[in-house]
């Protein structure tokens, strides 16, 4: 069964988590952290083995709220990708990378995309104000994790079929503790996927406005950065305007 939260703007400290009974595991038109044009620091490649338990503490958030206003208002969520919504590949990804809990973050045409899109053992959260920027949809979604158990969550953007689970095991093999920040790093510029240890979720949410998501939350934070090597397993293209709608399948 899909679960639809409504989360507050400024999430709590993480507690125990409750039973669920979902699987285990908007840029509206922007990253939550996107500084391409910054170089990364020094970075580390592979996964580090985890245990079955601490695989579990990192949660797939998956952005997916934006209008595709350069797409002639066509949610991104909604583009066909190798036969179905663009959504449901990249809750693939997700999962098929070690997120066992995922929580997707829609917003326009909400109702549209939970009609066409199978996002069964997904919790989808509302964003009723996705049109304010991707900031919004992050805080939602961080929001939607607290009480979950989840000590750490996975950004994944929807607009990005060029980042696969090689990349997402990559990015969830750097957590460590709720103090974990991680950041995919593509021949030294920085992108997606990034994960945010569960102790920095108030303060990414105080600074996520409009569309700056998380970014100056992690500028400010820059020296406490992982920054792991994805260049040779992912392509951190965007699907922004019509000339790229050439990368779906």
């Amino acid at each position: 069964m899909t679960q639809t939260k409504r989360g507050p703007t400024a999430p709590p400290a993480p507690g125990p988590a409750p039973r669920t009974n979902h699987d285990p595991a908007p840029r509206t038109n922007h990253d939550p952290a996107r500084t391409d044009s910054d170089p990364a620091p020094r970075t580390d490649s592979g996964p580090v083995p985890r245990s079955d338990r601490e695989e579990g503490q990192v949660a797939g958030l998956l952005l997916a709220a934006g209008g595709g206003r350069r797409l002639g208002g066509r949610p991104k969520a909604l583009l066909t990708h190798r036969g179905r919504p663009l959504v449901e590949h990249a809750v693939r990804v997700l999962r098929a990378g070690g997120c066992a809990r995922v929580h997707v973050v829609l917003g326009a045409r909400a109702g549209v995309v939970r009609e066409r899109a199978d996002l069964s053992g997904c919790t989808v959260v509302d964003n009723p104000e996705w049109a304010q920027g991707m900031g919004s949809s992050l805080r939602a979604g961080l929001a939607s994790l607290a009480g979950t158990g989840a000590r750490a969550a996975l950004v994944l953007l929807v607009d990005q079929p060029g980042i696969g689970p090689e990349a997402v095991t990559r990015i969830r093999a750097a957590y460590a503790s709720p103090e974990s920040l991680a950041m995919a790093s593509y021949g030294g510029v920085r992108g997606h996927p990034v994960l945010l240890g569960a102790a920095h979720w108030s303060g990414v949410a105080a600074t996520a406005t409009g569309d700056r998501g998380a970014r100056a939350y992690l500028k400010a934070h820059e020296a406490a950065i992982r920054w792991v090597e994805c260049a040779d397993v992912a392509q951190p293209y965007d699907i922004d305007t019509e000339a790229d709608l050439t990368h779906l399948r």
